[in-house]
């Protein structure tokens, strides 16, 4: 997940006060010790880590805990709550056709942002148009380009103008209205007077509703300094932090950005176009901490293609109508919503989870085995498994690249999946949530 070993350090803090014996300053000292160097090595300013733990143990030995909450439980709200204060606040962000700036330095990833952006207005049923104007480097039109293509959404650019507000005037006069227009910019190695007079001028012809700058957050504590010099330059809306994944610096990005004046409204999360994500101070916090985050999960299942095949098989699952072909629409599913990695990281009950990088790619790579055996079947043998003997076990294992054990144990894996869930589903109590839930379709009593 994102921020991954600052992560694991503050889940090692929380699993620290939960074995506690007792809550007492001992504790107390350790805890506010590794607070301060969870954050120090994520490149969270010195300052604003000393500030932070001040107010844990100020807070833990003053306040007291409300009626029914435990030391240890009021310890670790205290803690969640002061993490989350200094990401800033929660900044709202439409998604319907208006129009947006992306400023920022170069190499900073504006370009590639824009078409994730693309992307994400179109998951919302909004049409979008890329604007090239970037007049300075000829190949960042020709990725903005390629980039339209593969989201599949309007382009707009002239290579014979050197003018960038004139370019937009046109983009404008040309595209179709009811069209979210995402303009991406020229950037430059530093912020000077040329760049800023340029984006004002884009700015004028423009006039759009958003102004987004987009940082690099392997720039660390210095993305604080450029997000202010442009707001104050240019007057920024939100902050997009790209490349967050991978990022030792990552903290200090978020922190210096949220102090800055300027919300940070998305972030990137993967070099994948759908690896774009709002930032919602909260949940970030939840999984950081590993208390999960079941709305972007949510968020990320009303994204799926076909929501109701999605439905159906869950419903069958828990309803002991499972079959093939719904452990195939279930698999597609996964692999729509994002790495496996990341959605354990949206499960409360999974995210603190210690899992090492071999074992996630283990298990996604016998995740991607499955599907292509999956494929590989006939409707007959999706709708019932039973059909499937020895014959027809070597045909899906030549048809799918795979060994036959691998089918084998697809198949295993089917029958325990669906043993567990009609053992579920018997149970009385959850057979009458189940009706409740499913009327007309789910197991009578």
């Amino acid at each position: 997940m994102v921020l991954d070993s600052l992560g694991k350090s503050l889940r090692g803090v929380l699993q620290k006060i939960a074995r506690g014996s007792t809550v007492d300053e001992a504790l107390l000292a350790e805890v506010v010790r590794d607070i301060q160097r969870a954050l120090l090595q994520s490149d969270v300013n010195v300052q604003l880590a000393l500030e932070l733990t001040q107010r844990v143990r100020k807070r833990a030995t003053e306040e007291k805990p409300p009626a029914g909450a435990s030391l240890r439980d009021f310890l670790v709200r205290i803690i969640y709550e002061e993490i989350r204060g200094i990401l800033g606040k929660e900044r709202t962000f439409e998604l319907r056709p208006r129009r947006l700036l992306l400023a920022g330095l170069f190499g900073q990833g504006k370009t590639t942002t824009a078409a994730k952006l693309a992307r994400f207005f179109q998951k919302k049923g909004v049409r979008v148009a890329l604007v090239a104007a970037d007049v300075h480097r000829p190949a960042a039109i020709d990725q903005l380009e390629q980039l339209s293509k593969k989201v599949g959404c309007d382009f707009y650019a002239n290579r014979q103008e050197k003018r960038a507000e004139v370019i937009v005037q046109e983009a404008l006069a040309r595209l179709p209205p009811h069209v979210a227009v995402i303009v991406d910019t020229a950037g430059r190695s530093g912020i000077d007077p040329d760049l800023i007079q340029e984006l004002a001028r884009v700015r004028a012809v423009l006039q759009p509703e958003e102004t987004l700058l987009v940082l690099d957050a392997a720039m660390g504590q210095t993305a604080g300094r450029s997000a202010a010099a442009f707001h104050e330059a240019v007057g920024l809306t939100g902050v997009i932090l790209t490349k967050l994944d991978g990022s030792a610096k990552g903290g200090g990005a978020l922190s210096a950005v949220a102090v800055s004046g300027a919300p940070i409204v998305f972030i990137g999360t993967g070099e994948h176009l759908d690896e774009l994500e709002r930032f919602d101070p909260t949940r970030f916090v939840s999984r950081l901490l590993g208390m999960g985050d079941i709305q972007t999960l949510l968020e990320r299942f009303e994204e799926l293609t076909d929501k109701a095949e999605a439905q159906k098989a869950a419903e069958n699952l828990m309803t002991g109508r499972f079959s093939l072909r719904d452990m195939r629409t279930q698999l597609e599913s996964l692999g729509q919503m994002g790495p496996f990695s990341k959605l354990m990281s949206m499960f409360p009950v999974l995210s603190g989870a210690k899992i090492d990088d071999q074992q996630m790619q283990d298990t996604q790579a016998r995740l991607r085995r499955f599907r292509a055996i999956l494929d590989s079947m006939n409707a007959g043998e999706l709708d019932d498994p039973h059909l499937i003997k020895s014959d027809r076990i070597h045909r899906i294992a030549r048809g799918s690249g795979q060994r036959p054990q691998e089918v084998r144990a697809l198949l295993r894996y089917y029958d325990t999946t669906r043993k567990a869930a009609h053992g579920i589903a018997s149970n009385r109590k959850l057979r009458r949530q189940l009706e409740r839930q499913f009327p007309g379709g789910g197991p009578t009593a």
